[in-house]
Order: structure tokens, then sequence, then C-alpha cells
């Protein structure tokens, strides 16, 4: 299942769980890196195919003049090299579900044979002209903006069509970057399961992951910090142990004066360190979903960013804690409560400059208006 509370990953896991039910053709779509097949394999193990094969063929890594064979297998002799009889994807796949991944990389001669296939549940081996019934569900995804290559004539209209029955739009990581900190743990414990050092994050460090633009989305956050459980392993990470292309711009690179509670790791395995003291997992997804500007998931402002650092605002959340305790939720609902009526109150109630005010996007300000009964449809303006 796809890792994240925001409020997109949430709608994309309420349309997977009503599309998996369904042998309904799903195409995936969104940038590289985003889930695509992470999103299918779960539709497939919701399904009730799930005890059946989940076949994954990349398209846009297979030469054009193979594709047809991995799809629908061959005869032996059929062209130079088949030196036997070989199934397709399609018929090791039957009964499960097949993925085609980056669909908008298959040449046009291949979707004419795809699109008959989908049109009429059979292929043919190459070499052989006995039609083969075909029981598998379709899941395509790709990175590539379909009605433009319609346009440009790359690819077919009526594939397009026989594919869109229930699109899904995969986020970007940059438009839920409140998963932020969900994502970080889970990666370090896979890491660490298989074998590579535990780490954790400074709030700095965090901070400074929250402004970075990820155009590599979740692929490319696994993947550093993957490297992090190599180049840190056992200690805590700060911004000076991310790669350049993490840290801020007018970070400083020269050694810092450790604190004691940043040397060494915390009793919690689970923790993200802010401040000198540990703070959980939970709590500091709650600071990233209050809308604090520099942590929001349009980071396109640079004065805005400029203007408050993430990791600051993160460390304000390690107060003083009451000695008779307090209400967590509530405490900070009321700070971004606060916050938006201050921010709707600079914009003379127009929700669109309100929403730049917070560094957020106008539909996640739309929906946190909404969350928090804040403002009518006749005090407020969308432009």
């Amino acid at each position: 299942m796809l890792s994240g509370n925001s409020l997109a990953i949430r709608r994309i896991t309420t349309l997977i769980r009503q599309v998996a039910a369904h042998d309904s053709t799903v195409l995936l779509l969104g940038e590289s890196g985003t889930g695509k097949e992470v999103a299918a394999r779960t539709i497939h193990e919701l399904s009730p195919r799930r005890n059946r094969p989940f076949v994954a063929v990349n398209c846009g890594a297979i030469p054009a003049d193979l594709l047809e064979s991995e799809l629908f297998g061959h005869e032996k002799g059929s062209f130079t090299g088949a030196i036997s009889a070989r199934k397709g994807r399609f018929e090791i796949a039957e009964g499960g579900t097949l993925f085609l991944d980056e669909i908008g990389d298959m040449s046009v001669a291949m979707q004419v044979k795809l699109l008959r296939v989908l049109q009429e549940r059979v292929f043919e081996r190459v070499g052989n002209h006995v039609t083969v019934p075909c029981n598998v569900r379709i899941i395509a995804a790709t990175h590539r903006n379909l009605e433009d290559s319609i346009t440009r004539g790359s690819f077919r209209e009526d594939l397009y069509h026989r594919l869109n029955v229930f699109p899904i739009d995969m986020p970007p990581l940059r438009e839920r970057l409140e998963d932020l900190p969900m994502l970080v743990r889970e990666f370090i414990a896979q890491n660490a399961a298989e074998g590579r050092g535990r780490v954790q994050l400074s709030a700095a460090a965090l901070g400074a992951l929250a402004r970075h633009p990820w155009t590599g989305n979740v692929r490319e956050l696994a993947n550093l910090i993957e490297r992090l459980s190599i180049v840190c392993a056992g200690r805590v990470v700060e911004v000076r142990d991310l790669p350049p292309r993490y840290q801020p711009a007018d970070f400083d690179p020269a050694p810092l004066e450790e604190s004691g509670g940043l040397a060494a790791m915390t009793e919690s395995d689970d923790a993200i360190i802010v401040g000198s003291e540990p703070l959980t997992d939970a709590a500091v997804i709650e600071v990233l979903e209050s809308g604090v500007p520099g942590v929001a998931s349009d980071t396109t402002e640079p004065a805005a960013a400029a203007a408050a650092d993430a990791g600051t605002m993160l460390a304000a959340a390690a107060v003083r804690l009451p000695a008779a305790g307090l209400d967590l939720r509530a405490f900070l609902t009321s700070i971004e409560r606060r916050l938006i009526e201050q921010a709707l109150e600079s914009a003379n109630g127009t929700v669109a400059h309100a929403a730049r005010l917070l560094n957020l996007r106008r539909t996640t300000l739309v929906e946190k208006l909404r969350k928090l009964g804040i403002g009518t449809a006749e005090s407020l303006t969308e432009d």
C-alpha cells in the first residue's frame, strides 16, 4: 500500500480500493518515481486475482522488435535466435494482472497489436497463427502526457480510450510533503532490515529535505536514504551530511559544534530529532500538516522559503511540555487556524493570495478551510 497520510494519498488509496474489486482497466499517470508500480501491485493484491500472477513489463526498456515476442511469446524458429518455443507475458499472467509500465514509449505498430488483444481478448504467438484466448487484467502506466502524444501522432487515440477506463493521477512528492517524515521513517526501517545502518534525521536536515524540489519523487528519496544509511550509519544526519544538492543555498558547510543530544542515538529508533530532543514521527507529521511556511507543498516562492526555514519551524515543536500535559492535536490545530485566519485577513479574504502567503497550493488551502470550518462562500473569494 502507498505510504502517507496526506489528502492526496488518502484520495488515491480510496480510488485503489474502489477499482480493485473490478476488472476495469486502470491507467496510472504521473511523473517517474511517484509509485505507479506500487499502486499497480496494491490493486492486484486487493483484487479477486490476488492469488494469480502479477507480471510487470517495462515497455520502454525492451527494443521495439522484441516487445511483440516478449508480450505474446514465440514459436521455435520463428526468428533468428528462437531456439525454442517461449511463452509471452500474457500467457504467464493468465488469470492475474499484467502491468504495462511506460506504455507511452510503445511503438505505434505495437500499439495496433495490443489494441486487438484488448478488444478481442485473444493473441497469437510470433510464428504461429493460432489464436490464444487470454484472461488478464490490464494496468498501464506512463509518465508521458498521452493526449499530447496523440496530437503528435506517437500514440493511438483508440488505444488511449481503451486504456483510460479508470485513470489515477499519482501526485509528485513535492505536492504531499506532509508525508515526508513517514516515508523517511519507512525507508530507514527498510534499509536497516536489509542490513544497512540505522540513521536518524535532525530537524534541520528534515527541513532541508522539505525544501528540495524532488524531481525524482519517492524513488529519489529512497535512494537518498539508502546512501545515508551507508555513509551515516548509527548516527544523526545533519544538513552537512546531506549531498550538496539537498543542502539549502545559504547553508554554511563549516563544521558545527555538536550538542550532546545530537551526538548519539536516542532510545527511540523511530524518532526524528528536533533540536536536542526526540520528536516522534507522528508529531512531525502533525507539524508538517499544519501548513507552516517553508514546509508547504508549493515551494516555488523563493522569498517565502528564505523567510521561513523549515528546520526552525519544526524545532518550534520542541517547546517545553506543561506539567499537566496538553492536547497536542488541539494545540497544533489552533496554531494552524490562527495562521490561516491571519493570512486570509492580509489577503482580504482572497484564497489564492492567502495560499501564496502560506506557501500552500490553493487546493490544499481550500481543503484546510473546509476541514477547519473557516470562512464562507460569501466571505471568501477564489482569486
